[in-house]
């Protein structure tokens, strides 16, 4: 897991530790300090801890004007015994919602389980951002199931042609702009 780095490719385009308004502002990660575990397992030093034992982040890009993050995920996503939802909501979600971010776009590659609990912080997410929407691409097949178990899928917008976005040959308001695409002809259905 040590090897799994973040997206790179839009750093000199944003980074969230010397953006003022970002949750993660003044963050600090090391380039060969391997800290962070999840599981006993050294996980990449760029990844962003949200108070999580299990659940890493980075955000990849932010567009306060347009309203829209770019977050990618690491790790186990357990809402039953970590309440990973819980810390995701409230240390970077709400600051996000905060300063106008009403589109998040979560990339879950490297997550590599789900356990689910309630559902009451994806509804709480959903109706903060009542104008906008959440979307999960690259999310493996049985996570995207387990999600579905506890229906997230009423929270969360994933699957079909979603999943055919290429998203890392976009810049990131190409990305957006597909996405919300996407979304707008899901919603006029």
């Amino acid at each position: 897991m040590h090897t799994i780095e973040p997206f790179y490719n839009w750093l000199e385009l944003y980074s969230a530790s010397e953006d003022p308004r970002s949750p993660l502002y003044g963050a600090e990660n090391s380039l060969s300090q391997y800290t962070n575990t999840i599981y006993g397992y050294y996980i990449h030093p760029q990844w962003d801890d949200i108070e999580s034992e299990t659940l890493f982040l980075k955000v990849l890009f932010t567009d306060y004007e347009a309203g829209f993050a770019i977050i990618e995920f690491i790790g186990e996503w357990n809402d039953a015994l970590h309440n990973d939802i819980m810390k995701l909501k409230r240390n970077i979600i709400d600051p996000m919602v905060h300063e106008g971010i009403k589109h998040f776009i979560l990339i879950g590659e490297n997550v590599f389980n789900f356990h689910g609990s309630d559902d009451s912080y994806y509804e709480e997410w959903f109706e903060d951002v009542e104008d906008g929407w959440i979307v999960a691409i690259g999310f493996q097949d049985f996570v995207l199931s387990e999600m579905k178990n506890y229906n997230l899928d009423y929270y969360l917008n994933y699957g079909g042609n979603l999943e055919l976005v290429n998203w890392r040959t976009h810049t990131p308001k190409q990305l957006f702009k597909s996405i919300n695409t996407l979304i707008q002809r899901r919603l006029s259905m």
